[in-house]
């Protein structure tokens, strides 16, 4: 009988455990990189140190590769709850919060570092509350990098060479503001149809941080690389607003921190791969060519005085922190 107990006690254990593993709760966490991205890995990262931190109670499914929709889609999809998380793009984002967009003024920001410092302060905070007003919660900001300017067929060393130039550009207004602003022919096109468009004709060139062109294999599409560093754009991490609020304390700190520990990988895997990717990506067939800036400021400027009439208050915080910053 003794033995028999022990038995029946521990196959009470086990389906106990069973029963609570079966009430874990599942995050779908969705985003559109392709694998050997920094957003990729991190996610993955993500994925693995929740269970941990919430002792078991909570699990995730990463959903890679747009598989749950393209940027714009997965926001839909946050906001109505749908899917519990998503690491997303500017553009994307711009359009729901146009604050967004103002991170993508040209020249804004000398270098990553920087950028993180000001997001991870005031200015990521006016957003979070900005961002709540349209139904999701800010978890943390990833990276997406200093961005340039990729061709088919030429370097692109003045703004007078992208005059008329077809190229893609992620949906947010700013972006395209800055190369109308240069005369270029720009037109938004979502990332997953972008190798397909480029070997079809349909655009000349695009524009990315290194990390993405590598990862996508672009720069085989479109060797010739000019280091333009026209712009910045951030990886936001957002959650559904009513999901995050349904949270216990000690989840939505699980889930802080884990976001914010696979950020810290996430950023460090760019500004590595910003520098290292050149060489590889030379060896691989790729050319570069770096520039003067100057023009390419001058001939943007107009995209500043467009907006400031609009976002006026926004634009002077950004620049107010930036400032503090490079004066220390």
């Amino acid at each position: 009988m003794r033995i028999l107990s022990t038995t029946l006690a521990t196959a009470a254990v086990a389906v106990i455990g069973l029963s609570a593993s079966a009430q874990a709760e599942e995050i779908i966490f969705a985003h559109g990189a392709n694998a050997g991205n920094p957003r990729f890995d991190a996610a993955n990262l993500f994925a693995e140190l929740v269970p941990g931190c919430s002792h078991g109670d909570m699990t995730v499914n990463v959903a890679p590769s747009a598989t749950m929709g393209d940027d714009a889609e997965m926001l839909t999809s946050v906001t109505a709850g749908v899917i519990q998380m998503t690491a997303n793009s500017q553009g994307a984002m711009s359009q729901v919060v146009p604050e967004f967009g103002m991170l993508g003024l040209p020249f804004l920001f000398k270098d990553l570092p920087t950028v993180w410092r000001v997001l991870d302060g005031k200015v990521g905070e006016e957003l979070d509350r900005i961002t709540q007003e349209r139904g999701m919660k800010i978890v943390g900001f990833w990276d997406n990098g200093i961005r340039h300017v990729t061709h088919v067929s030429k370097f692109v060393p003045t703004p007078a060479d992208i005059e008329g130039m077809k190229i893609r550009t992620p949906p947010g207004p700013v972006t395209i503001a800055v190369f109308e602003a240069m005369g270029a022919n720009p037109a938004p096109l979502a990332w997953s149809e972008l190798p397909t468009a480029l070997r079809s004709g349909a655009f000349e060139g695009q524009e990315n941080p290194l990390t993405n062109i590598y990862t996508a294999r672009l720069h085989e599409i479109t060797p010739y690389i000019t280091m333009t560093g026209h712009l910045y754009e951030t990886t936001p991490v957002l959650a559904s607003l009513g999901w995050w609020n349904g949270l216990s304390e000690e989840e939505r700190t699980c889930v802080q921190d884990s976001v914010d520990q696979a950020g810290w990988f996430q950023r460090g895997r760019s500004l590595m791969d910003n520098v290292q990717l050149r060489a590889t990506m030379t060896e691989e067939g790729a050319k570069f060519m770096d520039i003067d800036r100057e023009p390419f400021q001058k001939a943007t400027e107009s995209v500043y005085t467009k907006y400031e009439g609009e976002y006026g208050d926004f634009i002077a915080l950004l620049r107010q922190e930036v400032d503090a910053l490079e004066t220390k």
